[in-house]
């Protein structure tokens, strides 16, 4: 979710992959203090060419988890001089977030992980930030689907556009993450509407392209060539100084206090990523971007 503190009249974008979370990498290596976070969409609402033909019956409770608070995704913050909404004060109903998850895609029938790569397909291209403009070629980038455990503690179906390069180790990925029953709220591709959609501060979809550069530079970021991945990005803000994305995560900044889908130290996210070579956010200096990883470290 990299970032820079700059906002001019473009909108911020957020990876989270990005209501805003998702969170743009730099393209090319280089010093988390260049970092830039991106946004994720603020409803929780699908594309209707993705949503299941049987969405999940509505349910009060299902274990811990809860259904989204009908505000979720509707106030809209205001934007301060320095490009930002101001951070502030966790709602009661997140500060231990655990929604129940409406299924986009039709969940696997046998609650077990399942993946599938291929080539994008042009209605799911059409519906994401891609353009002629991106530093990546569409034939360069794979449509992966990949079982996730959501807080609700049922198994659904996500999706990512990824680099073909990295899409067989990122089901690996979430496979491992699968099998560590390592929730997660929400995982979809969003447009380039859903990412310059006014913040809100509460999104949480997990996601990987995001077509942008760096806020103020002009190199792209990691999320721009499918090699970059925002989990979680409410339960994983990004800090740096005042700012904090999503601005209603702050009390996610308290990262003593383990919580649901946290990403920690040694934890299983952390060990995953690792184990094909990707850096985490959370081990920057200057600034935490505790959702992201990325190829580069960037």
């Amino acid at each position: 979710m990299e970032l820079t503190v700059l906002r001019g009249a473009t909108r911020l974008v957020v990876v989270v992959c990005l209501g805003y979370a998702l969170v743009g990498c730099s393209g090319v290596p280089a010093s988390p203090a260049a970092s830039e976070p991106a946004r994720t969409p603020p409803a929780p609402t699908a594309p209707p060419t993705a949503r299941a033909t049987s969405p999940s019956p509505p349910a009060a409770r299902v274990g811990d988890a809860t259904p989204a608070p009908p505000w979720l995704g509707t106030r809209v913050l205001k934007v301060g001089p320095g490009g930002f909404a101001a951070a502030q004060d966790t709602p009661p109903e997140l500060r231990n977030r655990s929604i129940i998850t409406v299924d986009d895609l039709p969940p696997p029938p046998d609650g077990r992980f399942h993946s599938t790569v291929q080539r994008v397909p042009a209605s799911v291209l059409a519906r994401s930030s891609w353009s002629d403009d991106c530093p990546v070629a569409a034939a360069d980038l794979r449509y992966l689907t990949v079982s996730f455990r959501g807080f609700d503690g049922r198994a659904h179906t996500g999706e990512l556009l990824v680099n073909a390069r990295a899409a067989d180790d990122l089901v690996t990925v979430f496979g491992q993450l699968f099998a560590a029953d390592f929730p997660i709220e929400r995982m979809r591709i969003s447009s380039a509407a859903d990412m310059n959609a006014p913040p809100t501060g509460d999104g949480n979809t997990t996601e990987s392209f995001a077509c942008r550069p760096v806020r103020g530079h002009k190199s792209w970021s990691q999320h721009a060539y499918g090699l970059a991945v925002d989990v979680n990005p409410f339960q994983n803000p990004y800090h740096k100084g005042k700012v904090v994305l999503p601005e209603l995560a702050t009390d996610y900044l308290d990262r003593a206090e383990a919580r649901p889908g946290m990403v920690r130290p040694g934890g299983p996210a952390v060990r995953a990523f690792a184990a094909i070579g990707w850096k985490w956010g959370g081990d920057y200096r200057s600034l935490k971007d505790y959702m992201h990883f990325s190829a580069n470290g960037g």
